[in-house]
């Protein structure tokens, strides 16, 4: 699998597991709103400062963030 599309699982795996909005996890990350979706879908090529952005938005360490990414 596409490593964007690994990655945009695991976001969305997260996101539900945390019971959160794409929006309410836009507020969290300090992202705008439409980019989560996008995300989600393996259509961006994000930062370190995104994934950082994220992984603070769910509590987790970056490393225990992208578990499972390959």
């Amino acid at each position: 699998m596409d490593l964007r599309k690994q990655f945009g699982k695991r976001v969305k795996q997260l996101r539900q597991e945390n019971e959160l909005s794409q929006e309410g996890l836009a507020h969290l990350a300090e992202l705008d709103r439409t980019y989560i979706p996008s995300i989600e879908k393996g259509e961006r090529n994000v930062s370190l400062e995104v994934i950082q952005k994220l992984s603070k938005a769910f509590k987790l360490k970056i490393s225990e963030f992208l578990k499972g990414i390959e």
